[in-house]
Order: C-alpha cells, then sequence, then structure tokens
C-alpha cells in the first residue's frame, strides 16, 4: 500500500499582509451591516476604512524596509520579494509601488463616500437601492434616514481584487482578481442618490459590456494555455521562446492560436483601461454613477488595467512583442484621438473628464509600447514612466471629482458646463484649486502632468517609437486648448445664476487639499519619487 504524502503549502503571511488587512477589512464591513444598529453603521464603516487602509499601509512600508535593507545587505534570499501564495503572486518593485498608490488613493477615494454635509445630512448614494425610484418606498426610506453604508465594504472589496490583479503571476489570479475588483463597481455604479435611473443605465451597460470583456480575457487566456500548456507568466514565456519549463521541453500548438489568444486577452484588457474601440463604457459609466464613485473607478481601475497589462505583455508576452507593439500603437494613437476630440465636444464636465480619462490612457500607452527597459541609473523605464504619470493622474483626478460634487444647481450637482461660468469668482478657493487640476491634465509646467507627460513620451521615443511620442505630443497641445477653454469660463465669464459652491466636510475638503498639493510637489520636486520608482521598476517571474 502506497502512503500518500500531503505537504502543507507555504504561505508568506506577511509579505501578504497589506491585501489580507484591506479583505479582512471589507469581511468586517459586511458583519457590521448584519448586526450594529442603523445608527451605529456609518461611524463603524469609517473607523474600519481608515484602520484597513494605515494597517495595509504600514504593514507594506515595513515590507518594503525589509526588502531594500535585505538588498543592501546583498543577501541572497528575501522572503518579502519573490513569488508568494505558492506562485500565484509576484512581490516586486512594480507591485509594491502599485499597491502604494492604490492604497493612497483608495483612501483618499472611499473618503469621500462618508461626505454627509452636501447632501443636506445623506450620503451620495441612494436610500434603498431596490425600490423604483419617484416609489413611496424610495420616498419613505428618505424621510426615515436610511443609507446604504455597504459602500465601504464594496469600496474595500474592490480595492483588494486591484491588488491582486496587479501583482498576479498567472491568468486564473488575474482572471480572479479581474473579478473581484469589477463586481463591486457595478453595484456602486447603480445607486446614485439623485439620477437614479441614469445611475442604474450606466451600471447596467458596464456590468453587461463587462461581462463581455471578461468572456474575452477568459477565452484568451484558454487560448494561450492551450498553447503554452501553462497559465503562469514563465511557462508562457518559455513556450513562446522554446525553452524548457523545469527541466522538461515546452510542446506548442500553432502560433495561430497564441496570436488570437493574445488578441482576446488584450481586449478584456483594453476595455477595463477605457482604450478606443472598447471605451463607449466610459462617458456614460463615469456620468451615471454617483460622483465619489466615478472618482474611484477612473484612478484604481486604470491602474490596476494598465500595470496588469504591462506585466502580462512584458512578463508572458515579451518574446512575441514585435508582434503586439505595432497594435498598441495603433490603438494608443486611436484613443488619442478619439478622447480628446470627443472631450472638445462635451458640454457636461463628468462627460468631459470622462473622455479626458480615455486620452491618458492613450498617453500612458504611448511608454507601453516603448517597452524601455534599460536606463542609466536613477533613470525610469517605460515601467517607472507609467507608474509616475498614473500617480500624477491619480491625485488630479480625485481631486476634480470631489470639486465636481461641491458645485451645486439647487440641491444637485452641476454638471452642465455653462454652470460652471463664474465659479472661480464666486469661490476662489476652489477655483485655484480646480484650476491646479485642470493645468496638471493639460501638461503645464509645474505640474505633475508635465512631468508625467515627459516621462512616458521620453519612454515611447527612446524605445524607438518617436513618431508615437510626436502624436502624444501634438494631441497634449490640442487637449491643452479644452481645459484652457473650462479655465477661461470660470474665472472670465460672468457668474451663472443660481449655482453656487457648497460647503463641504472635511470627507471632502481632506483628499481635495492633499490631492492638490501633491499634484503641485510632484510637478515642482518630482525628484525623489522619480528615484524612489527608479528602484522599483524590474518585473519578476
Amino acid at each position: 500500500m502506497i502512503a500518500l504524502e500531503t505537504v502543507a503549502p507555504v504561505i508568506e503571511w506577511q509579505s501578504l499582509s497589506p491585501v489580507l488587512i484591506v479583505l479582512g477589512g471589507a469581511c468586517l464591513g459586511v458583519i457590521w451591516e448584519g448586526v450594529l444598529p442603523r445608527r451605529l453603521r456609518n461611524p463603524f464603516q469609517i473607523v474600519t476604512l481608515l484602520a484597513a487602509i494605515i494597517g495595509a499601509l504600514t504593514m507594506l512600508t515595513l515590507n518594503f524596509l525589509h526588502a531594500s535593507l535585505a538588498t543592501d545587505a546583498a543577501t541572497s534570499v528575501d522572503p518579502k520579494v519573490g513569488l508568494l501564495a505558492v506562485g500565484t503572486l509576484c512581490s516586486d518593485g512594480p507591485s509594491m509601488a502599485a499597491w502604494f498608490a492604490l492604497l493612497v488613493f483608495g483612501g483618499l477615494a472611499l473618503l469621500i463616500f462618508g461626505d454627509r454635509q452636501l447632501n443636506q445630512g445623506a450620503s451620495a448614494f441612494a436610500s434603498a437601492a431596490a425600490t423604483t425610484p419617484g416609489s413611496d418606498e424610495e420616498q419613505l426610506a428618505d424621510t426615515i434616514g436610511r443609507e446604504h453604508t455597504e459602500v465601504y465594504a464594496l469600496g474595500l472589496f474592490s480595492l483588494a481584487g486591484m491588488m491582486v490583479f496587479v501583482a498576479a503571476n498567472d491568468l486564473i489570479t488575474m482572471f480572479i482578481a479581474l473579478e473581484v475588483m469589477s463586481l463591486p463597481l457595478y453595484l456602486l455604479a447603480a445607486i446614485a442618490r439623485r439620477k437614479r435611473l441614469l445611475s442604474q443605465e450606466a451600471a447596467l451597460k458596464y456590468f453587461l459590456l463587462g461581462a463581455f470583456a471578461s468572456a474575452f480575457f477568459l477565452f484568451g487566456a484558454a487560448l494561450i494555455y492551450g498553447y503554452s500548456g501553462s497559465f503562469q507568466w514563465a511557462g508562457i514565456d518559455s513556450a513562446i521562446s522554446g525553452g524548457s519549463t523545469s527541466g522538461v521541453a515546452v510542446v506548442t500548438f500553432g502560433d495561430g492560436i497564441l496570436i488570437t489568444g493574445v488578441a482576446l486577452l488584450a481586449v478584456g484588457l483594453l476595455f477595463k483601461m477605457g482604450a478606443v474601440p472598447f471605451q463607449s463604457w466610459v462617458p456614460d459609466v463615469y456620468t451615471g454613477s454617483p460622483t465619489p464613485v466615478t472618482g474611484w473607478m477612473a484612478v484604481g481601475v486604470k491602474i490596476a488595467a494598465i500595470l496588469g497589462m504591462m506585466r502580462v505583455f512584458y512578463v508572458a508576452l515579451g518574446g512575441i512583442r514585435w508582434t503586439w507593439q505595432p497594435v498598441i500603437a495603433v490603438v494608443a494613437v486611436l484613443t488619442m484621438v478619439v478622447g480628446v476630440i470627443m472631450a472638445l465636444a462635451q458640454t457636461n464636465i463628468k462627460r468631459l473628464l470622462a473622455y479626458s480619462a480615455v486620452s491618458h490612457a492613450g498617453f500612458i500607452l504611448t511608454a507601453v509600447v516603448g517597452t524601455q527597459f534599460y536606463v542609466g541609473a536613477g533613470q525610469l523605464n517605460a515601467i517607472g514612466s507609467v507608474m509616475f504619470y498614473l500617480i500624477g493622474y491619480g491625485f488630479a483626478t480625485i481631486a476634480g471629482f470631489a470639486i465636481i460634487m461641491m458645485v451645486r444647481r439647487g440641491s444637485a450637482e452641476a454638471w452642465d458646463l455653462d454652470d460652471w461660468a463664474g465659479i472661480g469668482v464666486k469661490n476662489p478657493v476652489v477655483g485655484v484649486l480646480f484650476a491646479i487640476v485642470l493645468l496638471s491634465f493639460a501638461g503645464i509646467p509645474l505640474t505633475a502632468g508635465f512631468i508625467g507627460k515627459w516621462a512616458v513620451f521620453t519612454s515611447a521615443w527612446t524605445g524607438g517609437y518617436w513618431w508615437l511620442a510626436v502624436v502624444g505630443i501634438a494631441f497634449s497641445l490640442v487637449a491643452a486648448y479644452l481645459y484652457l477653454k473650462v479655465l477661461i469660463k470660470m474665472f472670465f465669464a460672468p457668474p451663472a445664476e443660481g449655482v453656487r459652491v457648497a460647503k463641504a466636510s472635511p470627507f471632502v475638503w481632506i483628499p481635495v487639499i492633499i490631492s492638490t498639493i501633491a499634484t503641485l510637489i510632484l510637478g515642482l520636486l518630482p525628484g525623489p519619487v522619480m528615484q524612489w520608482l527608479s528602484t522599483l521598476e524590474i518585473f519578476i517571474r
């Protein structure tokens, strides 16, 4: 009789602790909804949110310092850097940088969920999302002050999915993280307090198109597995390069399967980042979703999608980059062109920023195409350039959508661009803060946006795609007109009647102030962050 021996898997609990803390906070938030009376749920949820973000950032910092010390000491093995959870996750420089960014932006964006002052004591979310808009049940829920405090838990679940997505070491883990990231956002998009039908329409579009994109991703993963016999990046790369896995020769089954799989995989990833021709959901979902959710979605999903795509294409598919580079270059050009031109035609501030987000995806893709890996000490390669751009974009976006919440016509947010006429005169503080946001989007010097665009265009140029950098610079100039047009309306047009800047709570002001200050600091003193990122720009397998 043969004895079966079971070996317990080795789990790197400390290295995984940032993700586990966020997931624990999300699960605790679900428990609060079941055991606490309604009046206590919101404060408990906010405390849990802050504790989860601070705890995860603390553990991530300790892991980073431990890894840095181990590297400085030239140790051969460091448990904080390498493959985690039986090879399903990567703990490397890009994943650590992405986790830092996601936790900071998640804390700022999800904190805005707690505002109750802009809606006269109510949140930005529907009081009873399952009721018919305008029904007696909805009016009763509004009257007695019901609210959906589980939005904090949903936000933490989406954050955990994003963190796993950017660190995934195989296609199955990435797909699971994709769903964990997306499903909470589908729900959050549907529960706006005002314009509920628009919100529900946006959520339905996001869900249906997102489900199709996930199916494309999964089908592509299946075809790549059929070609390589592996879901892991190292196994796929080995199959493409004709090597071996664990000493066993890799048998492949036709380049047609591989190319088709890569194309289908790219559809799922490009959809999430809002690149053309998969951008149709972006303006509708950004407009219909509650504005705090739009801010979080615009930052978190873009960071996760772009860095996840870079891990797949650089680590697993780097051996066929001559095949996918021209295709992604064309996508980058189309994304910049469509994003900028469509933004110029908008009269709704949220749709304008939505198409602006599309154009930013195109600018970022220029660096992805460049695949610039080897640079001098202290300089940014393609990965570091993209990460710096995303950090600057993230701060400006969170501040921008938070400020949109403050500008009101009556009790509702003022989305029409004509309503923003004279806002800078009515409230100079809000006007200046929003001007910083727009100038950063435009890539004006002394802002984070300028340094970010300089970094990604430099990466594309030195990577051999100089013409793509030229296209990016040209459409950046066109986009600058778009943002300057809004600034002129804010400061030089006669003030619109019936529009005011409402008093917001610290839950809104704290993210706005931190984000705008960070936007200026990254533009004036980018050196320390660029130096830090230059040490965290190598993917591992």
